[in-house]
């Protein structure tokens, strides 16, 4: 709960809401701790993990990445994440993952991990590519964020990729 004011205040400037599917804009007071509030529990369920993003160094919070929905009977998972905007661009997200998807191989013995990014934020799809995963296509129309439908590009990895990519 210590970081939920710095999650409202990264994931909540527009720009962020604006390249993501699920974060909104505006984001209220309470939405953090919310959202903060149900990964212990996401966790214990084997449904999902959420990890902070933080810089080495200072152990600043920069960001969050997710495997979700995660599904014992399919062995699959969905990957997400964000990072703050003063730190686009560096590299971060790409490692955070690359480390994501290894745990969700290695530690979670899933068989498949898939993500997606709206179409008018292709740096979502240049991290998936980068850490081996295979675009798959675009689902039109597939998300709606207000009163507009959105496209979106799927990518997905499977496991014995996983071992060649990484």
């Amino acid at each position: 709960m210590t970081d939920a004011s710095d999650v409202q205040r990264l994931a909540g400037a527009k720009e962020i809401a604006d390249m993501t599917c699920n974060i909104p804009h505006p984001y209220e007071d309470g939405m953090a701790e919310e959202w903060i509030g149900r990964h212990a529990e996401t966790f214990a369920k084997r449904e999902g993990v959420t990890l902070a993003i933080t810089l080495a160094d200072t152990g600043e919070l920069i960001g969050a990445i997710s495997l979700m929905d995660i599904s014992d009977c399919h062995h699959h998972a969905e990957i997400g994440y964000w990072i703050g905007m003063p730190w686009w661009g560096s590299g971060y997200c790409t490692e955070a993952a690359r480390e994501m998807v290894r745990f969700g191989f290695e530690d979670l013995g899933l068989h498949r991990i898939y993500g997606h990014h709206l179409v008018r934020n292709p740096a979502s799809g240049r991290v998936m590519t980068k850490i081996g995963m295979t675009h798959e296509g675009t689902l039109r129309e597939h998300i709606r964020k207000g009163d507009t439908f959105h496209d979106i590009e799927v990518y997905g990895i499977v496991a014995s990729d996983w071992g060649e990519s990484s």
